[in-house]
């Protein structure tokens, strides 16, 4: 099979008590709310949200995560009216052209995963420069999900791992969870430990779809440009309450069974 580019894999989670997460996952939700409720143009909450997005970035650096994954822009998105799309097409650019220095220089990898096809080739070629300069990086992560959808994307690794097997490089037995995970647009990254909504809706919307498989879930009731450290604490104050399983008991369990 063809080599994935992947950093070293995480070790198996164990049941018991979560304590800090090691990836935290956003849906950057609550844009367009934010706008309405103003008055504003839509345009301008979704500029809010990249404001949201740096002061969020910074904020969890400080509480000392290594993976941070958003949602920015989804297959589905595409549906929007015209006007609104190009403002989002554009919140790349706007959002590394203002600090793309500063990920450079504090040790931030950027990543941006989802389908390329359909991206103007400036976008492409903002987005390839924003990973190239912070390719050696590895105090931070943060993968941007743009032009994503889990299930696209599943699809997406499906089929990559069927043209190994029509190539001869691989057999499908030799399909299992950690190989297909390999041909995910999130190889190399470990699985998200809590995946955080804010904006009041409570879904995941198509993200992360296999990579959430034991992830605990978030709901927050504030919407996106409005996010800040205060509300990333309380997520992660919700997080460290949680009793994680990952479909076995912990060990007061099977006392208290006996």
């Amino acid at each position: 099979m063809a080599a994935q580019d992947k950093t070293p894999p995480a070790s198996t989670p164990q049941p018991g008590a979560a304590e800090r997460p090691l990836h935290v996952a956003i849906v950057m939700d609550g844009n367009g709310r934010w706008a309405k409720r103003r008055g504003l143009p839509r345009t301008l909450g979704h500029r809010e949200g990249v404001e949201a997005l740096k002061r969020t970035v910074s904020a969890a650096a400080e509480q000392d995560i290594r993976w941070l994954t958003v949602f920015g822009f989804s297959t589905e998105n595409w549906s929007r009216p015209a006007a609104e799309v190009a403002e989002l097409m554009a919140l790349p650019k706007r959002y590394f052209e203002s600090d793309i220095g500063r990920l450079e220089r504090e040790g931030v990898r950027v990543r941006v995963i989802g389908r390329r096809a359909g991206l103007s080739p400036e976008l492409v070629r903002i987005i390839e420069d924003a990973e190239t300069r912070t390719a050696r990086n590895d105090r931070f992560f943060l993968n941007i999900a743009f032009n994503y959808g889990g299930q696209a994307d599943i699809a997406d690794a499906a089929r990559r791992f069927a043209e190994e097997v029509a190539a001869g490089r691989a057999r499908p037995s030799d399909l299992d969870e950690r190989v297909f995970a390999s041909f995910l647009a999130t190889a190399g990254s470990p699985p998200p430990d809590v995946i955080i909504r804010p904006s009041g809706e409570q879904r995941l919307s198509n993200f992360l779809l296999w990579e959430a498989a034991y992830a605990e879930l978030v709901f927050q009731d504030v919407l996106w440009p409005d996010y800040g450290a205060e509300h990333l604490k309380a997520a992660l104050a919700a997080f460290a309450a949680r009793d994680r399983r990952y479909g076995a008991i912990v060990a007061d369990d099977v006392l208290a069974a006996g």
